[in-house]
């Protein structure tokens, strides 16, 4: 029988990895508003943007002005992507994030093109930005990219993934998500490795970051909680990729936030979220960007939510 737990926390991280690849320039008032809107719908972490090189992600140069001018919830969790030391001593010394979210992938091969660092830099990296988030006093979560399949090599083995959670935790990591970036996962893997991390490190907080593409980012995501996970990160609108993914691999969104919320709600989990706020804030989201409608929830909103 699916065990699932019985409150989770949905992260919403459209606004940086929703925006990081996408097709044209966004203005920093329509980040602004975008940001606003999620908060307003009550969302308890919204990763807002990031502190990479601005020539690796130009989307998001106004990372600064943008953590500035938003309207903060209280309750909310204001995060920001530091992929790097350099980014991670950027983001605390801006004085504006309450959360830095750090990064590498298990995929060697995805990661020296996504960060130029091979594995052992990486986690060494790691190591060194959970420390300067510590010594700031500001939280860390640590980002396990390309966690189960590489669009470069295929399928990650088990024991892979797991010695990255190992060395993360021998770093000192508490806190992290393991992501399914290609949305060409299978619910049987994330199970399995979801288990493994629990009984290997119960001292690990962990999530699940989801990506869609053949219709199974659903699955996966359940598969994961049954298996440990306690918090859960969509993007809304299901807007979402990895800037380095290979040409010809298609729309490669994130499992659409408005759709787990619903799904979850509707499985009687407590995600503290109301389904039709957050939905509509998609539809206005959806506006602002100028795009078709993705979600499910979105496309059948009139049979009731």
């Amino acid at each position: 029988m699916m065990k699932v737990p019985d409150k989770v926390v949905v992260a919403e991280v459209g606004p940086r990895d929703g925006l990081q690849s996408f097709a044209r320039w966004i203005s920093t008032d329509d980040k602004i508003e975008m940001v606003n809107l999620l908060s307003d719908a009550g969302l308890p972490v919204i990763e807002v943007t990031s502190f990479a090189h601005p020539k690796v992600v130009p989307m998001l140069t106004d990372a600064e002005i943008v953590l500035e001018r938003i309207k903060r919830r209280p309750g909310t969790v204001y995060r920001a992507l530091a992929p790097n030391v350099k980014g991670v001593i950027r983001a605390i010394e801006s004085g504006l994030v309450d959360e830095i979210l750090g990064l590498l992938t298990v995929s060697e091969t995805y990661l020296l093109k996504n960060q130029n660092m091979t594995l052992d830099q990486a986690i060494e990296s790691a190591g060194h930005s959970f420390k300067l988030a510590e010594q700031a006093g500001i939280d860390f979560i640590m980002a396990v990219g390309v966690a189960f399949f590489c669009p470069y090599q295929g399928i990650i083995p088990d024991k892979a993934i797991l010695s990255v959670v190992e060395r993360l935790y021998n770093k000192g990591i508490r806190r992290l998500y393991l992501a399914a970036s290609t949305g060409m996962e299978n619910p049987l893997q994330i199970n399995r490795v979801f288990s493994a991390v629990r009984f290997g490190w119960p001292e690990i907080e962990i999530g699940f970051h989801m990506h869609e593409r053949i219709g199974i980012a659903s699955a996966n995501m359940f598969a994961a909680l049954d298996a440990g996970a306690t918090s859960v990160e969509g993007s809304i609108c299901g807007i979402g990729g990895g800037i380095v993914m290979p040409g010809g691999m298609g729309d490669i969104g994130n499992l659409p936030t408005e759709d787990i919320v619903n799904m979850l709600n509707r499985s009687g989990v407590n995600t503290g979220l109301e389904t039709d706020l957050v939905l509509a804030a998609a539809q206005e989201i959806q506006g602002i960007l100028d795009i078709p409608v993705r979600s499910y929830i979105a496309r059948n909103k009139d049979i009731g939510i």
